[in-house]
Order: C-alpha cells, then structure tokens, then sequence
C-alpha cells in the first residue's frame, strides 16, 4: 500500500495481507484490499493442527492466519476450502504413521506427540516456503530455484547469503579487461581466433553452446568490451545458471544437496561455483575454525598458483549445497570472461554425460583436469555408510567390497594427498582407518602417526 502526494509514494510497513487481516478483525469492509461485505468473514488457513473423527464426520483444528494459537478453532471438513493444505496435511500425517510403523489411514484421534509433529512439520514447510521466495528474489538467472524437505524437520540455513557472482575480500581487486575481440560472426569468423585466440586458447563451445574441450584446458568467453551481442555463442557460463533446481534434503545423512528438475544435456553449462575471493592466508585462518564446525567451503584457486581461495560459507549460490561424489556428473572448468587474472578464474561446473531430470548432481571435490579422479569427501554410496562431515574434507574411502580392515582410495592412484594442478580443490585433509570391523577412524593428515601399522593397510595400495 502506498500514499500518493503530489507525485510521492510512502511505503506501508504492513504487507496486503497483513492489512486484510486488521480489516477483518475490525469488520470493516475496503474495497481497495479487496474486502467487502460477501467475504469480510473469509478468513484463511494457516495451516493444520489436529485431527479427529467422531462419528462420520472428520474435524480439524485450524490455526488461522493472522490469528494467535489460542483463537484456534475446530472446524468440520465441509467449512475449509483449502484443498492443497488438506492434501498435505494427510500426506504428511500418512508418511510420519508409517514411519511410526503404525496403520497408514488415520486414527480417531491424534496422540499428541504425532499433532506435535504435524504442526512443526507446517510451520517448517512455511518456512522453507519463504526462503524458496527469498532465493529466487535474488537470483539473476533464468532457471528457477525450489526448496524441499521430506525426510526431517530441519529449515533453512541459518547463516546463508544468496549471491549471483563472486564477492571480492578486503585487500583483492578484480581488473577490468581492457580489450575485446572484434568479430562478426565469433563461432565461424573470429577475428584473430576471437577471445580464446588471444590468449593463445581454443575456442571452447560448439554451436549448441556444449563444452568441447577436455578438461583441464581454460575457457575464455566473450567479454564486457567485445563487439558481440547477448547471443554470441561464446558467452555461456556468463549467463549464468538456466536450468530449474532443486535444494533437497538427502535421506541417506548428507543433509542437503542439489538435483535437476529438467533434462541435461551431456556438456552443457550447469553452475558456477560462487562464494567470497579471500588470500590463502585468510583461508588458512578461516579453516581452523571451519575444521572445528566440522564443515568447510574453502575451495583454492589453484589453476597456476594458489594464492586465492573461494569461501562459500556465508556467501554463495546453489552451488553451495552440491554434494561430493566418487563418480560425478558434473567437471569443473576455469573460466574467464571480465577478469583475465590467471589466479582469479571463475569456477564452472558442465554435464560429464546427460543427467536426468530428478537426478542429484555432484562432482568430486578434488576432480582431476584431465579427468581423472582425485581424493574426494563423502560420497555416501561409495562408503556404504555415513561420514562424519559429507561436503568439508579430502578423504580416503573404506570400499564395502574389499575384506574388512582394508583401505582403499576412491581414485585409480595412491601415494600422499596429490595438489591438483588443473582445477581448484577443497581444503584440508583427511583419512579414514578401520581400527577394528565396523570401528571408523578419523584422523587428520598431520595427526596420523609416522608408524600407522596399528592400521590395516591394503595389501595391494594403489601406485602413483
């Protein structure tokens, strides 16, 4: 609502519903809200309570929007027209019976344990709701964000900043590209081999906008100052993420993670991996204390040196919540556009294959350029069982299939933790040692003893 004076417009702190709601209570009718006499007792669902049948007839108790829990009201069914609550409501209560192992169709009455449940399950589906509302607010892409819990009653991240593009720390500068590529035609006339040729580089994508280079080699697109318009076929990753996602929680323990809800097309753009740019020194720092959270999104800029690190924690994009995977679907690329600083590249993940809408993706925290598998962090099925933090640290992986006690690496070599010289890499290291069957121990790099022979070892290791 806002006041018109003289060209002026004064926003109103309380939102079209909120000022519906004080019409109601005061039964008044305004036409400029909508509210008239025909709907002035129309009050809405929040959502519901409790349950009960007596008789025939079933009831529910309705706490009512804009109302506190004590004006809740028992209603029967024929009074509440909000079908989509009700479905979810039985939904929700037939997934948490059978979880109980107890009958699938509703009792009489709702012990209070399972009304308690069916109310916190609500309330936590309004608040993923909002912060869905809060994500794609400030996303700049195309593709659509969706939010989704089915497994626990854990809401959003408390300490998370949705951000499109890289946030640059204290005492880092991004430069501007002075120059761009003149071409009619970038994809079959460049001028001079267009923006990759200038730095001596191919040309990256076919006419469908796919990734045909191996990995490892760097992308260099279109840029700011280049003639090219919007459509040019070298800019891709820079129009950044087109695919509908959704954040989900995992059933299997590792909290969050990211699937398609469209098909995916084998080497095409899927993300960036987006956070705060901060010096190794600050990354060194911040990683102590990530290390005691048990979790950490320190991501090194390694591709000719490592002198920057991304830190996705606080700021960052959906990337944030991609879990790791010994097989992945997703490659990491460095790409550069506005900022040709080889210490500085922009992180893109495309499709190793075609990923189906519904499927999870992920990639492997310390993927090889050359596409090779490095020492990753926490793929669930590869382990047969939980780790301690699924998204934070380097790790060796006890494999199910190998006798008991033995080691072995989720990756074709062996020898100590192995820097990455193609792609950026998660920070810190970890190992996993099987003292006895069924006893996990975790030990980082710098605690494991120079004689680790109270370990079993593989009696094949893996060479380098």
């Amino acid at each position: 609502m806002a006041e018109n004076l003289k060209g002026c417009s004064v926003c109103c702190k309380s939102s079209w519903n909120q000022l519906q709601d004080l019409c109601r209570l005061a039964k008044l009718s305004c036409p400029a809200l909508g509210i008239s006499k025909r709907n002035l007792y129309d009050f809405e669902v929040e959502y519901l309570c409790d349950y009960k049948k007596i008789r025939e007839q079933e009831y529910y108790l309705v706490k009512w929007r804009g109302y506190p829990d004590s004006e809740s009201t028992w209603e029967p069914r024929q009074n509440l027209k909000c079908v989509r609550i009700l479905k979810q409501f039985h939904k929700d209560l037939e997934r948490e019976l059978l979880r109980r192992h107890q009958r699938s169709k509703p009792p009489r009455h709702l012990d209070p344990s399972l009304a308690n449940y069916l109310v916190q399950k609500a309330k936590q589906r309004r608040a993923l709701r909002r912060w869905e509302q809060e994500l794609n607010a400030k996303r700049s892409h195309l593709g659509r964000i969706t939010v989704e819990n089915e497994v626990d009653l854990d809401g959003p991240p408390r300490a998370f900043v949705y951000i499109n593009e890289y946030r640059v720390g204290e005492g880092i500068t991004l430069n501007q590209v002075a120059v761009g590529c003149e071409c009619q035609d970038c994809l079959w006339a460049p001028a001079g081999g267009c923006c990759p040729g200038a730095s001596l580089h191919k040309f990256a994508y076919n006419d469908q906008g796919q990734v045909r280079l191996r990995a490892g080699l760097p992308i260099y697109e279109c840029n700011s100052r280049c003639r090219c318009g919007y459509d040019c076929p070298n800019r891709v990753v820079q129009k950044g993420i087109r695919y509908d996602l959704c954040i989900f929680r995992t059933d299997d323990g590792r909290g969050w993670g990211v699937r398609t809800l469209e098909k995916i097309r084998k080497n095409s753009f899927v993300m960036e991996y987006v956070g705060e740019i901060i010096t190794s020194e600050e990354a060194e720092r911040r990683g102590q204390i990530y290390d005691r959270q048990g979790a950490t999104y320190l991501f090194d800029l390694d591709y000719v040196e490592d002198v920057y690190t991304v830190d996705a924690a606080y700021y960052g994009n959906i990337s944030h919540f991609v879990n790791h995977s010994c097989d992945p679907n997703l490659q990491v690329y460095n790409v550069f556009i506005d900022n040709l600083d080889e210490r500085l590249p922009r992180i893109a993940f495309f499709a190793t294959r075609t990923i189906r809408a519904g499927e999870e993706l992920t990639f492997d925290y310390n993927m090889q350029g050359g596409g090779g598998k490095g020492l990753g962090a926490g793929a669930y099925n590869d382990m047969g069982h939980k780790d301690p933090s699924p998204r934070s640290f380097k790790m060796l992986f006890l494999t199910p299939s190998l006798p008991s006690g033995f080691l072995d690496l989720c990756l074709p070599f062996g020898g100590p933790l192995i820097s990455n010289p193609w792609t950026p890499t998660l920070r810190h290291s970890y190992r996993l040692f099987l003292k006895t069957p069924g006893e996990d121990v975790w030990l980082e790099s710098s605690d494991i003893p120079p004689d680790s022979s109270e370990f079993p070892q593989s009696p094949n290791p893996p060479h380098s």
